[in-house]
């Protein structure tokens, strides 16, 4: 049921103008010649477009989205761009259709947070990502744990704020799925959002060996 409402509160989304981001992933993410890079929940396309003149001929950008209006919206507008090295894929977060260690740039723009499996997503990324590969990703926490209520509630989820964790939560998936040495680029004072006060921001990482670390070496930078 979450994954239905996600899908058609962004189908609706998809033909409006509103802004739909939390944060500036594509801001600090500097892509560069070559890489292959991809946006989770890329929307309309427009990062992936953004990624793929910075990549190049030689480079690819590649938009995951779960929104059948979405994907099609973004395929509307690469044509209307003429991108060439850009390409929309329909897919869970949680199974990405992306081969092991082929990446060097994950972006992400308020989206994870309606994942009810974070923990799977943040494992696909660290697998996708290639050793020297990074993360920039913008998203939402919330301030206090959201009341169950709201929790398992499919439209409040889809509404972008329902499936917040706490940043303490947060911090833990990073750790679990492999990451260390997490960077806050960017980060708002609390403000409310639907019935919960969340903050939002913006932290990168690198995809390091993990044998090059100590079992409990983990650090959160501001």
């Amino acid at each position: 049921m979450i994954i239905e409402a996600i899908n058609q509160r962004y189908t609706l989304l998809s033909e409006s103008s509103c802004c739909l981001s939390c944060g500036g992933a594509i801001n600090y993410a500097k892509a560069q010649p070559g890489e292959t890079c991809v946006d989770l929940g890329s929307g309309r396309g427009n990062d992936v477009i953004r990624m793929a003149e910075a990549v190049g001929e030689t480079g690819i950008s590649i938009g995951i989205d779960i929104s059948e209006g979405m994907i099609a919206k973004a395929n509307a507008n690469k044509a209307k761009f003429d991108v060439e090295n850009a390409e929309f894929i329909q897919a869970e977060l949680e199974k990405l259709p992306l081969e092991d260690s082929s990446v060097d740039l994950v972006i992400s723009n308020c989206t994870l947070n309606h994942s009810t499996d974070k923990q799977s997503v943040w494992n696909e990324i660290y697998r996708i990502l290639k050793v020297g590969g990074r993360f920039v990703i913008s998203d939402i926490y919330a301030v206090k744990e959201i009341d169950s209520t709201y929790k398992n509630d499919p439209i409040a989820i889809a509404e972008c704020w329902a499936g917040a964790d706490t940043k303490d939560i947060y911090l833990q998936t990073l750790k679990k799925a492999g990451f260390h040495q997490i960077r806050i680029l960017e980060e708002s004072a609390p403000y409310e959002k639907g019935k919960a006060l969340v903050s939002s921001f913006t932290i990168t990482s690198t995809k390091t060996d993990k044998k090059s670390f100590l079992k409990n070496d983990f650090c959160w930078n501001t």
